[in-house]
């Protein structure tokens, strides 16, 4: 099975739609352990990125993730843009010229996502950040011939949900210390919106590449 360009527009748009409903939710989060600011600046950044490409026609994925990263860079404020920014653009280089993608592509483009929220995020698994759902996430696609919709989405809320029981050691969470315990990461949060709006845009709901 192959994803193309205009599932990716699904993926952003779907995505889109779950930071809106949850705007409130991310804000409720990052004001008990951050800024306070990551719903509303997601919200913002999606919103544009939407926009941005639903008046867009694509060619390849590349130059859809590159305008999809530059918008989030540009337009979220604090941590959150150049982060999730970052993690487009480099996955946007994997995808270069590529009108649709196999599963190796997929995987690969995601991984290269990863690798650049570390290099820029400076976290590791078990820092209470997004890493926490990024990182096994990752993993499992690599390990899986098929990356079935549901498994991605139950995977992704299963890390998300683990964040609560970590301390925090990254951002403005971590002077928090043992009070950081009992709350959940706001990014790794969004992270599990966005990977289950990924398994949305899948074909027929089933299966990636």
């Amino acid at each position: 099975m192959l994803w193309n360009v205009e599932q990716a527009k699904k993926w952003i748009k779907r995505l889109n739609d779950k930071i809106q409903e949850n705007k409130a939710y991310l804000t409720e989060l990052d004001q008990a352990i951050g800024d306070g600011d990551h719903g509303l600046n997601m919200a913002r950044g999606l919103q544009e990125a939407a926009n941005k490409i639903a008046d867009s026609h694509y060619d390849d994925l590349g130059s859809l993730f590159k305008d999809v990263g530059m918008t989030l860079i540009a337009k979220v404020g604090g941590a959150s843009g150049p982060l999730y920014g970052t993690a487009f653009m480099k996955a946007s280089l994997v995808l270069k010229d590529r009108k649709e993608t196999d599963r190796n592509a997929f995987v690969a483009a995601f991984s290269a996502a990863l690798d650049g929220l570390k290099m820029r995020g400076k976290a590791q698994v078990g820092d209470k950040t997004m890493i926490d759902v990024w990182d096994p996430v990752i993993a499992w696609m690599k390990s899986h011939e098929t990356i079935r919709a549901n498994e991605l989405v139950d995977l992704s809320k299963e890390k998300m949900e683990d964040t609560k029981e970590l301390e925090a050691k990254k951002g403005r969470a971590a002077y928090l210390g043992k009070r950081s315990v009992g709350h959940l990461d706001p990014g790794a949060v969004s992270s599990y919106l966005l990977f289950a709006s990924l398994a949305e845009s899948f074909e027929k709901g089933e299966s990636a590449p």
